[in-house]
């Protein structure tokens, strides 16, 4: 075989290579987030604020206000940060509030800023509360005071920066201290998605995905994905994975068998939703019960069941939270299989 034909051959090899395979996915997740706010699902008053703030700042040749994005995990915060950067032709910093834990880590990724950049400080309510306060400043007067020594001898040196924009996000809006909260010229606060919204998320994602499935299918995956988009497209890579391993005409059937292998059920309950309602309603007789006595009975932590499995129960309605502690509705009742209680009668 000649030089040539040997470089030919390894051309070939390495397009079916499993770094060739990674980088291909790796674009095909990156072009999951949509570019622009015309194309972002979903969010609609946010979306058009958003819209207006950027076109106002445009049209009058300044820096955009700074942003503060609430919500859940996986609604979109930080597309939306990317979006702000990208609409307006601005570099985009990205940095995380656990990362940022003195004010010397905050003053060294401030003075590093251009002109115009795009600040992301995602999971904000989790920086340092001295990080936090030397923000004030720097929000509201585009300059931050350096402490320079220890003890008698500090010295305090100004330092000026130039005109940002800070795109915070944030999953616990109460956590922030209300002197920040205040310097953000606008504040979003994204919302959980309905099922027909998502299903246009699924079906945007399936095409870019070339992954060919019927309209039901695509509902089925939208109405298990917890109103939230991020869940929508993993549920969609994992029924892929399925179809790849498992071909079927019937898609719909197939993408069942998916979900179901992988424990999310009908309503989008997964594993560890269950684990808390089927404690609820056979351990504790449908409650009250107190959050911890419920994380102890499923080994789980307390907090990751009040931030992440209590939040979904309530708003689907299998839950309620009372002066007593946790109760189950009737629906959960149903949902597992099992007669509902009657209700109680008091005699006077």
């Amino acid at each position: 075989m000649s030089s040539d034909e040997e470089r030919s051959e390894l051309s070939r090899s390495d397009e079916t290579s499993p770094e060739h395979v990674d980088d291909a996915e790796t674009a095909y997740e990156g072009a999951l987030r949509p570019g622009a706010l015309a194309d972002f699902v979903g969010q609609k008053k946010v979306v058009g604020q958003l819209s207006l703030l950027l076109q106002a700042a445009e049209s009058a040749g300044r820096t955009p206000d700074h942003v503060l994005l609430a919500g859940p995990p996986g609604l979109g915060k930080t597309t939306l940060a990317m979006i702000v950067a990208k609409e307006g032709n601005r570099p985009l910093r990205l940095s995380s509030g656990p990362a940022i834990q003195h004010a010397g880590d905050l003053a060294a990724l401030l003075s590093s800023l251009q002109p115009g950049d795009v600040f992301f400080i995602d999971e904000i309510h989790r920086m340092a509360r001295s990080a936090e306060e030397m923000l004030y400043l720097a929000m509201e007067d585009f300059r931050v005071d350096v402490m320079v020594g220890k003890g008698v001898g500090a010295t305090s040196i100004p330092l000026d920066l130039p005109p940002f924009t800070l795109v915070g996000a944030t999953t616990r809006t109460g956590l922030l201290a209300n002197p920040l909260r205040d310097r953000f010229g606008f504040t979003g606060h994204l919302e959980f998605y309905s099922a027909d919204e998502l299903l246009q998320v699924v079906t945007r994602s399936a095409e870019l995905l070339n992954v060919n499935m019927p309209a039901d299918a695509l509902l089925q995956i939208a109405r298990r994905s917890r109103g939230t988009p991020r869940i929508a497209n993993r549920l969609l890579r994992r029924v892929r994975d399925y179809l790849e391993v498992h071909p079927s005409k019937d898609v719909t059937a197939a993408t069942d068998a998916a979900l179901s292998l992988y424990d999310v059920d009908a309503r989008g309950l997964d594993r560890l939703d269950r684990a808390v309602l089927e404690a609820l309603v056979v351990r504790f007789s449908g409650g009250p019960v107190g959050l911890n006595s419920l994380a102890v009975s499923i080994g789980e932590d307390s907090e990751t069941i009040e931030a992440v499995v209590e939040p979904f129960l309530i708003r689907e309605g299998f839950m309620t939270r009372t002066a007593r502690g946790r109760t189950a509705t009737n629906d959960a009742f149903r949902h597992l299989g099992l007669a509902a209680p009657a209700p109680s009668s008091s005699l006077f």
